[in-house]
């Protein structure tokens, strides 16, 4: 299953402003060391251990000013020209999603060999995609607004959930398979898909 976002698990928090970014502080006793988060709808999060010293998280939020604010900038950009999520769109591309999908799964399954239930496009909030224990594929229609080589992730990432229904060492080998460069493509998703989303 791929999800769009994830949230963030918070143990305790507080906020602050440094170099003309206002940021959260998220205590976890997880954290090993700080951890910088810009998210797309333009908070800035740092994680750290318990104890940590919230002044060395603004200083470092300062010295990183320049950089953090770029991407914040960006990423307001790509919120302002993302297209709107009405039934209209949900409407007008089902079936060019539906298209997609099946000649794709089809292409890639020729890889596979695996045994393909029902493909079933759906107008999801926070999945790019999800495989049942049936062997259904389901993926979000906005696949067809998607780069052809980000919506061929999410459709590799779904149909390889049907040799392993996980994400253990054997899941990725399957991916890399056909999709050697997934980091790279996870990683692209996480940035645009908000565009699409």
């Amino acid at each position: 299953m791929i999800q769009k976002r994830k949230r963030n698990r918070k143990i305790n928090c507080s906020e602050g402003l440094a170099g003309g970014i206002k940021y959260s502080v998220n205590f976890s006793k997880r954290a090993r060391k700080l951890k910088i988060a810009l998210h797309y709808d333009g908070r800035c999060v740092a994680t750290v251990p318990f104890g940590f010293s919230e002044r060395v998280v603004r200083k470092f939020i300062e010295k990183k000013s320049d950089w953090l604010l770029d991407h914040l900038k960006y990423f307001e950009s790509v919120r302002n020209s993302a297209p709107r999520n009405t039934s209209g769109d949900f409407s007008d591309n089902k079936e060019k999603a539906f298209i997609l999908a099946r000649e794709r799964v089809d292409y890639f399954n020729r890889f596979y060999g695996f045994s393909v239930g029902k493909i079933n496009i759906r107008a999801q909030k926070t999945r790019w995609g999800s495989c049942s224990r049936k062997g259904n594929l389901n993926f979000n229609y906005r696949i067809a607004h998607l780069p052809r080589e980000l919506s061929d992730y999410i459709i590799i990432h779904e149909l390889c959930h049907l040799g392993s229904f996980d994400h253990s060492k054997r899941f990725w080998d399957l991916v890399e398979k056909t999709a050697p460069n997934h980091a790279e493509l996870r990683r692209r998703l996480k940035i645009e898909g908000i565009r699409y989303g």
